[in-house]
């Protein structure tokens, strides 16, 4: 019975030692100790255009500084609040590899996932439907990019402005559909990551501007989509791969294993391999 006892003390002291709290010296920023965002800035880029703000993050290349003339493709990531860690990160394995090119990575922002907050995503990359009132705003976006976000950058930085690539997914694959479609040499690259078009398809088969030329766009649909954005993506990669002559030259394909989610670092990887010339 002593045995027992003493055992059940030594047993108690060392669980309350395990427990304790930890030592630390209080919390702090974390983002500057991963090295995945590599040396990530950030602008407040006011636009006079929409009267609202967007948070803008830019990731420069780990050769930036050792290539002092150079000027480097820039990939603008619509969502930029969840598409900038997610691919900042995964960009550097990637090029660790030999998959993309030394690029400049930015990230567009609003800062929440709430429309009451301010994510006005569900209008930005729209074009009009009759299905819903808030849809339309693709025009005004397209114009804060032109007049505004890119001036900025490829001031602030060495950005290539011939080497421009826009990537977006669901709704923002819809909007990089729409500026390849209506403004197709604004981009040299575009990557549409299961577009969203199940509420005004129409105006994607038939709207473009055939007078323009653009420069490559890949799209791609995950296998395992939900139908709702699965069907109308693969009406559109048929219609559009049947045409004679189309303003960009174009890759499309069906992510295998893939779902609405999981397919975007994929359809960034193969987009951005595919745009370069990578292996």
């Amino acid at each position: 019975m002593r045995t027992n006892l003493f055992g059940c003390r030594h047993l108690l002291a060392a669980l309350t030692l395990c427990l304790a709290p930890l030592q630390t010296q209080g919390s702090e920023p974390a983002t500057g100790l991963m090295q995945g965002l590599g040396n990530a800035r950030y602008h407040r880029l006011s636009s006079t255009i929409l009267q609202r703000d967007f948070h803008i993050f830019v990731r420069l290349p780990e050769t930036y500084s050792e290539l002092k003339e150079a000027e480097f493709p820039t990939v603008y990531l619509l969502d930029g609040g969840i598409t900038f860690p997610l691919l900042s990160g995964y960009y550097r394995y990637l090029s660790l590899a030999g998959d993309v090119p030394d690029a400049i990575l930015v990230g567009i922002g609003y800062g929440t996932e709430l429309l009451e907050e301010g994510n006005f995503r569900g209008t930005d990359f729209t074009a009009a439907s009759s299905e819903r009132a808030h849809y339309g705003g693709a025009p005004r976006f397209q114009a804060v990019l032109r007049k505004e976000l890119l001036p900025l950058v490829e001031t602030e930085y060495r950005a290539d402005a011939a080497r421009r690539v826009l990537f977006g997914q669901s709704l923002g694959g819809q909007f990089v559909l729409y500026t390849a479609q209506t403004d197709p040499g604004l981009f040299y690259g575009h990557i549409a990551s299961n577009p969203a078009l199940h509420r005004n398809l129409p105006f994607f088969l038939e709207s473009i501007d055939s007078g323009a030329e653009g420069g490559k766009l890949y799209v791609s649909s995950a296998e395992y989509d939900d139908d709702r954005f699965r069907v109308p993506a693969r009406q559109w990669m048929k219609h559009w791969t049947e045409q004679a002559v189309t303003p960009w030259e174009l890759e499309t394909q069906i992510l295998k294993g893939h779902n609405h989610f999981s397919a975007a670092p994929a359809a960034f990887r193969r987009g951005m391999s595919w745009i370069f010339g990578q292996p």
